[in-house]
């Protein structure tokens, strides 16, 4: 469709009084008839002037419309290099025939097909050869396609290419999906760096850290003898004093790779010491083997079907449903709950009877199960309670006999002690 602008214009000149006609023609296919020509002639091998080979196939090419689509063209043409004078420039190997057949027509018709059996090729050829427009648009076919399965794949990739989006995607489904992707030949293959990375990160989605730890295992044994030597930095990305106190006696303690090893003995005996207090609830236990992962955060809801509170609840938040846990094993009313790193500590309130308690229960979300600390020096309910620094605060509320006001009455203690 051809499009023209007429313009009209009056001018008057110092001499004398005239008129001026201007006529404003752009024809909006023009720049696509060009390209449509050029490619014409390209395939004629018409004013052709470079000759690029890739494997066993030469492609005639113009080196003006070469330098117009890729700044790596650009430069070698117009820089000192000896292909700028040469008529012919051998990739070799370095791409294959028709990755670089697609990206030629692309550069005679602006068009290229994207699919799932070229999009990485042409993703890496159009970074080697600087069609930028090329690279994003892989890029972003392969964002749309991303999938747990060849996740690892694409974090490769867009870490070789600096893929900003497809990374931050790929990294994200890769720690959404860990207890499929750790099971898989391309985990088993990934760099010892990236590898690292991924079992150390914070958000790391798992409900069993041996997942963790046999994946970490897993990807030593694949290469025994090549990364052995990486076996310690891999246990430090293991929250060993999280595993269950059986499995970390009987079957991590107990394995010969790391009884070899004085560094990664040494890490094993230390989570097994964080294990004992934590299981002895002896104190804030600050080691880095014993930290949670942020994935495993969770929202506990205390509650019940009567006055008394007597559930113990967790908001699932992926299912969006509320899940029951346990029973709280002295139901009561009025007390105060807080949360320091994986437990939940109830303190005080009144029981069935109207009684008073100076009881702190604790709840431990890792093993699921009950236990009791020590209790509070004065029995209180209606107070607040709050974490500060692993230190468990109680502030205000009321006594058995009187009420005390709000501010007036705090007490301080290490997880595990007296309130």
């Amino acid at each position: 469709m051809k499009m023209s602008v007429c313009v009209h214009e009056n001018r008057k000149s110092r001499a004398s009084t005239g008129s001026m006609n201007i006529y404003l023609f752009h024809k909006s296919s023009y720049a696509d008839s060009v390209l449509m020509h050029l490619n014409s002639l390209r395939q004629q091998r018409l004013f052709t002037d470079v000759l690029l080979h890739a494997g066993s196939r030469s492609f005639p090419c113009h080196r003006a419309v070469l330098a117009a689509c890729s700044r790596y063209f650009e430069a070698m043409f117009s820089g000192g290099l000896r292909e700028s004078q040469a008529s012919e420039v051998d990739f070799h190997d370095s791409i294959h025939p028709e990755v670089l057949e697609l990206l030629l027509d692309y550069a005679y018709s602006s068009r290229v097909v994207i699919n799932e059996e070229n999009a990485e090729s042409l993703l890496e050829a159009g970074d080697m050869l600087e069609f930028q427009d090329i690279r994003d648009a892989c890029a972003e076919f392969l964002e749309r396609n991303l999938h747990p399965s060849n996740c690892l794949g694409m974090l490769l990739l867009s870490d070789a290419h600096q893929c900003t989006k497809l990374s931050e995607l790929s990294w994200g489904m890769c720690l959404s999906n860990f207890p499929a992707i750790c099971k898989t030949e391309d985990f088993l293959q990934l760099p010892k760096d990236m590898v690292v990375q991924l079992l150390s990160h914070e958000e790391l989605e798992t409900e069993d850290e041996r997942l963790v730890y046999e994946a970490a295992l897993n990807w030593i044994n694949y290469d025994l003898e090549r990364r052995h030597c990486h076996l310690p930095e891999l246990l430090r990305t293991v929250r060993l004093a999280l595993l269950p106190a059986i499995f970390l006696m009987e079957n991590v303690s107990t394995e010969e790779l790391i009884n070899a090893q004085a560094k990664s003995k040494e890490l094993v005996d230390e989570a097994i010491r964080c294990k004992l207090k934590i299981l002895q609830n002896d104190g804030v236990v600050n080691s880095p083997c014993a930290r949670p992962r942020k994935t495993s955060h969770a929202l506990f809801l205390l509650g019940g079907q009567t006055f008394m509170c007597d559930k113990l609840y967790l908001v699932d938040q992926k299912a969006k449903e509320i899940i029951p846990k346990a029973d709280i094993p002295s139901p009561r009313k009025e007390f105060s709950a807080c949360a320091i790193g994986c437990k939940v500590y109830i303190t005080g309130g009144r029981g069935s009877e109207n009684g008073v308690s100076k009881d702190v229960w604790v709840y431990d979300t890792v093993h699921e199960e009950w236990s009791k600390a020590a209790p509070m020096l004065i029995a209180r309910f209606g107070h607040g309670s709050a974490e500060l620094k692993h230190c468990l605060y109680v502030v205000g509320g009321h006594t058995a006999s009187n009420w005390l006001p709000p501010g007036f009455s705090i007490s301080v203690t290490q997880t595990g002690g007296a309130v």
